[in-house]
């Protein structure tokens, strides 16, 4: 009985938490019909809420603003909205720091999450998964030794984390990709890649 019990929830499990996870995404895009006056919303249109009627319109509005914004007059109101809201004090801190991490990871050109190395965490007899972020060259100047600055994930939620300088000698790069990382972090190491280092040995200290 306890064997079929199992078999079950292995099934029903990653199809429950898929649709929690879709439901969630969703109905948090569902959010932009508020947009919209009420008049042209889908419970006025056809009497009844159609889930991912926001969605689609979120997607439309960030694809027509991405359309807008690469010709040479959405360029000049991009930048004459950014010099607007960098006048305004606690905006101006909030809207640089995430707009430069965003450039940073969706240019491709940046190096920001794209190493998954291993750190000693959080003692130095245990090792942890961590994402480049970025070589902070002004840190390893004050020590005269190169430094990295490394995000660790926690588990299962790999959006929070801690963010850390180590000295690039003491981490290890792995031959793991991003989303083999994740995958194992997420599913607190049950999943684990074919290739990760786990399964080997690692260089002695």
């Amino acid at each position: 009985m306890k064997r079929y019990f199992i078999a079950g929830l292995l099934i029903w499990a990653p199809l429950g938490i898929t649709l929690w996870v879709l439901n969630l995404l969703v109905g948090t895009l569902d959010q932009s019909l508020l947009l919209l006056p009420e008049s042209l919303r889908p419970q006025a249109l056809f009497g009844r809420n159609i889930p991912g009627v926001g969605a689609i319109l979120t997607l439309a509005v960030i694809l027509l603003t991405g359309l807008l914004v690469t010709n040479i007059i959405g360029q000049r109101l991009v930048r004459y909205w950014e010099a607007l809201l960098v006048r305004i004090p606690v905006v101006k801190s909030i809207y640089s720091s995430v707009k430069q991490v965003g450039d940073t990871l969706f240019s491709g050109n940046g190096e920001a999450f794209r190493r998954v190395l291993l750190v000693r965490y959080p003692h130095p007899e245990a090792w942890a998964l961590a994402f480049q972020t970025n070589v902070p060259e002004g840190v390893s100047r004050q020590f005269n030794e190169e430094y990295v600055a490394v995000f660790i994930p926690t588990t299962p939620s790999p959006v929070n984390g801690f963010y850390f300088y180590v000295k690039k000698s003491a981490t290890i790069e792995l031959d793991m990709s991003v989303d083999d990382a994740l995958k194992s972090i997420i599913s607190m190491g049950v999943v684990t890649p074919k290739n990760d280092p786990a399964n080997g040995v690692y260089p002695a200290d």
